[in-house]
């Protein structure tokens, strides 16, 4: 992959300002590789065991979390045994993560705040892994680059039978925009899909930012249309050196793709409606273009 952005000192890069819940989401992203370090400073690391313990407890954690309910409950919701719930309901006792109230256990304040935590931490791991694709081509000192915001993305990944699948996905979003703004390390769809660059000049009001090669490489390829849509304020071409990977932002939903470095092909897209999502890649597409150049004829 192209060399990260980030490698600029982060006070020179312009950053707007976000709500406070995406704010948080970025630092806390920021902060995941050092928080090993600074709970082993601290001294408040938790036994592997109590943690796996947590994990484990996760559904009927997840059950009382909705309402409070009798074991009788706990055994149909669960489908356990009462051996079981008794078992369960014991360890949550034990570990003040419930109490019994009316013959009916209930979370406690802290056993909410852990359900909670265990719910997000299923959340993100579960995107981790449908993202895999995604996450493995991207450029990995990105800190700008969230997981929470993408939870409930779509993910469209290449396979060998069809390996064209996210470029396709990707086209179609184009096609149902009236505006799409964005940038990539390489063409966000080949050069010899016409039809998807007929859109892009006649069709999509579009803003794209490339490295200044594979600006010069499409305007080889469609000299007079993309020119044309260019003099026109159709079309805006904009170039930076170094880009992390695309972000694509249409009229309703955010997409990020990940390339392979061997073939250039499109090997993972992931597009969501999430308005987290989209003010995160507003705030990071600002940011790549206030660092970049506007292309406005081959001759500059």
């Amino acid at each position: 992959m192209d060399t990260p952005e980030d490698d600029q000192s982060p006070d020179l890069v312009f950053k707007p300002p976000g709500s406070p819940i995406l704010e948080a989401v970025l630092q806390n992203a920021r902060n995941q590789k050092y928080l090993g370090k600074r709970m082993d400073a601290a001294g408040s690391r938790i036994d592997t065991d109590l943690l796996g313990d947590i994990v484990r407890h996760g559904p009927v954690l997840e059950a009382l979390r909705e309402e409070p309910l009798d074991r009788r409950d706990i055994e149909e919701r669960l489908d356990v045994s009462r051996a079981t719930s008794h078992r369960l309901t014991k360890w949550l006792d034990e570990q003040g993560f419930v109490e019994k109230v009316d013959s009916r256990f209930q979370l406690t304040g802290r056993g909410e705040a852990v359900t909670d935590e265990v719910l997000r931490f299923e959340a993100n791991v579960s995107s981790v892994h449908r993202m895999g694709p995604l996450l493995d081509v991207i450029c990995p000192h990105h800190a700008e680059f969230a997981i929470e915001p993408m939870v409930e993305a779509t993910v469209t990944v290449a396979e060998p039978a069809v390996p064209y699948r996210p470029v396709e996905r990707f086209i179609s979003l184009v096609s149902e925009s009236e505006t799409f703004w964005g940038f990539n390390t390489t063409h966000m769809a080949p050069l010899s899909i016409g039809e998807f660059y007929q859109q892009i000049f006649d069709a999509t009001e579009s803003e794209v930012i490339y490295p200044l090669s594979i600006v010069e490489k499409l305007l080889d390829t469609y000299p007079a249309r993309a020119n044309e849509a260019i003099d026109s304020g159709q079309f805006t071409l904009r170039t930076r050196e170094k880009l992390p990977y695309g972000l694509a932002i249409f009229d309703e939903r955010v997409g990020i793709g990940g390339y392979d470095d061997e073939t250039g092909l499109l090997q993972a897209f992931v597009d969501t409606d999430s308005p987290l999502a989209r003010e995160w890649a507003e705030r990071v597409y600002a940011s790549i273009k206030a660092d970049s150049t506007l292309f406005d004829s081959p001759g500059d």
